[in-house]
């Protein structure tokens, strides 16, 4: 890649990117072979086949992007940042086994360790292609500190847009839910917490780099007075709603032996369907369920990894999608997917929906499309991330092609999505340059080691 730099310092810096394939996933997924992109300040301000207009002012940089392809940014529809200090751990456990193994040690996180572990998630996150995640934080023991606020710190140091929840969990084992009562909190309290990171926080603006949704753990770990309560608040504040749904089937056993019906109608009861929700996982659908989420405009994230790490099976993604459902990649917590990368989730989900459906169940643009604008819709950003369009913000991925591992790939989306894991050249979050080959822009990598290794090394008290 050859750069080169201009003196000039009047706004708007542009980035100019010439000679590569782009794959826009517009509406029409539109793509070239050899084409341009150019951004000015943090929008795309043109795209198209061959070379960038000529008379440009104002160029910062022009790239010669020979073997590579320009993508959106990738989109993390779901993730548990705290666990990244939590690794390795209850390796051959199903959902609530591995739940009941954890929770005791999370129930020890404070902000400082939730600072390291959300730089070391989104170390990874970035070095794969992700622009933009989300974080469902739901554990906030006594004396912990700002975790929320620790974590949005991490990720402002980093450089990456950010949608954090608020999560909570009110039903303790006393009350009949799973969680250890030391890991849950009063309603009223998690409420009003959920309230003043929305007012602290939440930017609802088009270029907004963080934005709060308000997201109660899981049917099996709050109350339906949270629930209602959360769907409420978050309605009158104008935010989004996030929650974890058919996940297993010993979630499908407790909804039906608590409440009489199963995940779904039970989030429906307490008014969790919508085009403001989203729910993680949703493996265990029934043909009904997934009519209700395309009636409302319900999302999910899809999180392939972390679904075969605990065996709770394999969602029906190309069913949702026939039915009009939003749907986006997740990676989920990284004590149940170590690698904690984004990239990997977009190969994974295309081989695991073939296992269930044959070799035409989701091809290797669907699958772009379900970790860049899928992900984009799910989260409510469409019109601002998730593609490559004229006016939209510029968050894109440039990744490496013609070495060892890719050349000689006819398709460069086939050579992304089904390859290696492609190097990335050059990673921009808003117009700005977050990764650079392949190494973190902002941020010394070494250093988030090393707070990654004091966190693990606290929480099990050495």
């Amino acid at each position: 890649m050859s750069v080169e730099s201009s003196a000039h310092t009047a706004a708007p810096r542009r980035v100019v990117i010439e000679n590569c394939a782009i794959a826009t996933v517009d509406a029409r997924d539109t793509e070239y072979t050899s084409g341009h992109l150019v951004v000015a300040g943090n929008r795309i301000e043109s795209l198209g086949s061959g070379p960038a207009p000529a008379g440009l002012e104002h160029v910062a940089r022009r790239i010669d992007g020979t073997g590579h392809l320009v993508t959106p940014g990738l989109v993390n529809t779901h993730h548990h940042f705290y666990q990244w200090i939590t690794r390795g751990l209850a390796q051959d456990r199903n959902l609530f086994d591995w739940l009941v193994t954890l929770y005791p040690l999370w129930a020890g996180i404070d902000d400082e360790m939730c600072y390291a572990a959300a730089q070391g998630s989104a170390a990874a996150l970035l070095r794969s292609g992700c622009t933009t995640s989300t974080d469902h934080a739901y554990v906030f023991p006594k004396g912990g500190g700002d975790i929320l606020g620790a974590e949005i710190r991490a990720l402002a140091e980093l450089g990456m847009r950010f949608q954090p929840t608020r999560g909570s969990m009110d039903l303790g084992e006393s009350h009949g839910g799973l969680p250890p009562d030391t890991c849950v909190e009063d309603t009223d309290a998690a409420l009003a917490a959920t309230a003043e990171a929305i007012d602290r926080w939440h930017d609802p603006s088009f270029d907004s780099m963080l934005r709060v949704t308000a997201a109660p753990c899981s049917p099996f770990s709050v109350t339906r007075e949270l629930l209602r309560g959360a769907a409420e608040l978050a309605r009158a504040k104008g935010v989004r709603l996030h929650t974890h749904g058919a996940e297993t089937v010993e979630e499908e056993a407790f909804c039906r032996e608590k409440f009489g019906m199963g995940p779904t109608d039970y989030l429906e009861s307490v008014g969790w369907l919508g085009e403001d929700v989203w729910m993680a996982h949703c493996v265990h659908l029934n043909d009904s369920d997934i009519t209700k989420f395309a009636a409302t405009g319900t999302g999910v994230a899809h999180c392939p990894s972390s679904n075969a790490r605990v065996a709770a099976g394999i969602a029906r993604v190309p069913d949702l999608l026939a039915a009009g459902v939003p749907v986006g990649l997740g990676v989920d917590g990284a004590a149940s997917n170590e690698s904690g990368e984004l990239g990997a989730e977009l190969r994974n989900a295309l081989l695991i929906a073939r296992l269930r459906g044959g070799p035409a169940a989701l091809t290797v643009r669907q699958s772009l499309r379900l970790g860049t604008m899928g992900g984009a819709k799910v989260l409510g950003r469409e019109h601002e991330i998730g593609s490559l369009e004229p006016g939209k913000l510029a968050d894109l991925a440039m990744w490496r092609l013609d070495g060892v591992s890719h050349a000689g790939l006819a398709d460069p989306v086939a050579a992304l999505v089904l390859g290696a894991a492609a190097p990335l050249t050059l990673l921009l979050v808003n117009g700005r340059e977050v990764v650079e080959q392949g190494a973190l822009s902002r941020v010394d990598e070494e250093e988030i080691a090393r707070n990654v290794t004091r966190a693990v090394t606290r929480l099990h008290g050495g």
